[in-house]
């Protein structure tokens, strides 16, 4: 289960970043949290949305998205793996 921190949602960041996704803040009129810009590399997340809808949407992108293992350290990898064998409880 994840933990509705900032520390978490910094995690998430790091975690697409270091696979080569950008992840930008941006106001828009998007009902989730976060988006794929068209199979670009480039995460938009809603910034007015409350942390729990901001991590639930990045934590939805991260399991659904093909990440290459190879690119993440031994941390990363295994918050990814937990990600994906977790589902949320929101």
């Amino acid at each position: 289960m994840l933990t509705l921190t900032n520390h978490t949602l910094d995690k998430l960041e790091m975690l697409l970043k270091t696979s080569g996704y950008k992840v930008r803040y941006e106001k828009g009129n998007f009902k989730t949290g976060a988006c794929l810009l068209q199979n670009s590399k480039v995460v938009v997340v809603n910034k007015f949305a409350n942390l729990e809808s901001k991590i639930a949407a990045v934590a939805e992108l991260a399991r659904t998205l093909e990440m290459d293992y190879n690119l993440l350290d031994d941390k990363q990898a295994a918050f990814l793996h937990q990600l994906k064998q977790t589902q949320l409880q929101l």
